[in-house]
């Protein structure tokens, strides 16, 4: 009876211990396939595209069981932008016992568009950034499925980078920064590195030490954050980061771009068949593995040095 007892709680526990969920690349190829087709016509801010997109990303949230955003009643943060409406699509998963302090992973939805002439008339935009987009999806349905975030996580695809940085110039109004403990910008992680594969550099890595615990936390693995290699391109300032960096917030980032030599950047060549999804794949790994201590609300990142009050 008591040798019953003793594999019944065994059974129990071992029932009860968490399965960590998977990233799968069949889900990361489903996703950047809708998001770089032709029919979202280049995704373009205030084009029929964009709206496409959004419509997209608000079905995967919902599919997803996200919560809304402060006081929106729906995954769209609606807004004017050159007197034209816009808007961003945001989903919440609230923090167990830190719900004030917040974690972001963000990614930009619009591109180039279309040209009016030529046999392929639609910059898909495959890279840049329907595949830092696939990650949030991806990334929102793991700390969905792992249920450990005790830092709320605020999953956000801003509109209009790619003219001004409409999208997070907006959103940075509407949330207190000094809240934020972290931002993960993902932008362009579908070709490898200029170090190979297994590897994604941070911009702005110096500015405080995000990458350090990063990469602290894949130690285990043989993947690697690097220091952005093109500091004459100022990508610390040139993405959706910037916005709130600029008020304190440890937002960087994280690509595999080769800015000296990507050959389809901004050109009607960036297309899914041009991504090496197996790499992707790992780099989104490896964003999850290593932000989950941040996530967890174990380690904070220092605050990154501002450059307006």
């Amino acid at each position: 009876m008591k040798k019953l007892s003793v594999l019944f709680i065994l059974f129990t526990i071992i029932c009860q211990a968490q399965v960590k969920p998977t990233i799968d690349k069949n889900e990361v190829i489903r996703i950047e396939t809708e998001l770089a087709s032709d029919k979202m016509q280049g995704r373009a801010i205030f084009t029929a595209g964009i709206d496409s997109a959004s419509v997209f990303i608000e079905k995967e949230f919902s599919k997803i069981g996200l919560d809304f955003y402060g006081d929106l009643k729906n995954y769209r943060q609606e807004f004017e932008a050159k007197n034209k409406p816009a808007n961003n699509v945001i989903g919440v998963l609230k923090g167990k016992s830190k719900p004030e302090e917040f974690v972001i992973f963000s990614a930009h939805f619009d591109h180039l568009g279309t040209k009016d002439y030529g046999k392929d008339k639609v910059y898909n935009g495959a890279n840049d950034d329907a595949s830092g987009v696939t990650a949030v999806i991806v990334l929102a349905n793991y700390f969905k499925e792992l249920n450990t975030n005790e830092r709320t996580i605020i999953f956000v695809a801003f509109t209009g980078e790619e003219v001004g940085g409409f999208g997070s110039g907006f959103f940075s109004k509407s949330i207190n920064a000094d809240n934020v403990v972290a931002m993960f910008n993902i932008e362009m992680i579908g070709t490898e590195s200029k170090w190979g594969k297994n590897s994604c550099y941070i911009t702005g890595f110096e500015k405080s030490n995000f990458g350090i615990i990063l990469q602290q936390n894949l130690k285990s693995t043989n993947f690697n954050f690097y220091q952005d290699p093109y500091p004459t391109e100022q990508l610390f300032y040139r993405s959706d980061n910037a916005r709130l960096a600029a008020l304190g917030v440890p937002a960087h980032t994280i690509s595999t771009s080769k800015m000296d030599s990507e050959e389809n950047y901004h050109q009607l060549s960036d297309d899914v068949s041009t991504l090496d999804l197996d790499n992707m794949t790992v780099v989104i790994k490896s964003i999850a593995l290593s932000s989950e201590s941040i996530v967890k609300g174990i380690d904070t990142p220092t605050r990154v040095k501002k450059l307006r009050e």
